[in-house]
């Protein structure tokens, strides 16, 4: 009698239709999405920024050096000659740019341009988890890739975008692209992402800015030679950068 019932318990959980595995919460998929932009909580990276001309020119293109650090800390070094020395500094929402030769760093606001699209903060900034929270809006497919939107609200005002609605791969969580939205709650830009390989991607090799207030310009921030690095402390001063402008 037991070897029967456990014969029927048996079947009966075989006509069972097999249970989707559990997907991730919108959070986790917000730290993977992460993952590919960051591989380390601190991380030094080279950045080349090349913007459309507005004449229909040849692109401009710049170099930097970024430094992004735990808690929401980065600091970039301008790498093109004609802006050597030049440096940005974000702790949490305050950012400075130290030039050469002064002894006093200037504030300036997230959404300063550094070159075409690309803000201060579109450069300093590569997780989303530490200052935004998030909600799935539903699944729609990115250029044929199933994916999941996510809606992220801003937790902190200092942050570049208030709200950003970024979609994210289905079956990895990449970032595929991103709507970036101001305080006004007006569109700014739109944001695509390149990977190393868009079958198994690993990280984001470029992303593409497009402003969204009336030139549609693009601007690529192609990233290279992402490695872990915990700069000192210091380097985190103002004060310091403006009275040290050759770091080693």
């Amino acid at each position: 009698m037991n070897i029967l019932r456990h014969t029927l318990f048996i079947a009966a959980l075989a006509a069972l239709p097999i249970a989707a595995a559990a997907q991730p919460s919108p959070e986790q998929r917000l730290l993977q999405a992460d993952g590919y932009r960051s591989a380390a909580s601190d991380v030094q990276l080279e950045v080349k920024m090349v913007a459309q001309a507005r004449d229909g020119g040849e692109p401009k293109e710049k170099r930097y050096t970024v430094f992004v650090q735990s808690g929401h800390k980065s600091l970039v070094l301008m790498q093109t000659p004609a802006e050597k020395g030049q440096k940005v500094l974000m702790l949490g929402d305050d950012y400075w740019i130290v030039m050469p030769n002064s002894v006093r760093p200037m504030r300036i606001t997230p959404m300063q341009k550094l070159l075409g699209e690309a803000s201060a903060g579109d450069l300093s900034t590569l997780r989303w988890a530490e200052d935004y929270s998030v909600a799935e809006a539903g699944e729609e497919p990115v250029d044929g890739t199933p994916a999941v939107h996510l809606t992220l609200q801003a937790n902190r005002k200092g942050v570049t975008y208030q709200r950003i609605e970024l979609w994210v791969g289905k079956a990895h969580s990449q970032p595929l692209k991103a709507d970036l939205y101001v305080q006004s709650d007006k569109l700014a830009k739109s944001a695509t992402f390149v990977f190393d390989d868009a079958a198994r991607p690993t990280r984001v090799t470029e992303m593409v800015l497009v402003d969204a207030l009336g030139n549609n310009r693009r601007t690529r921030m192609v990233y290279s030679e992402q490695k872990p690095r915990t700069i000192p402390p210091a380097w985190l001063n103002p004060m310091f950068l403006a009275n040290n402008p050759n770091l080693e």
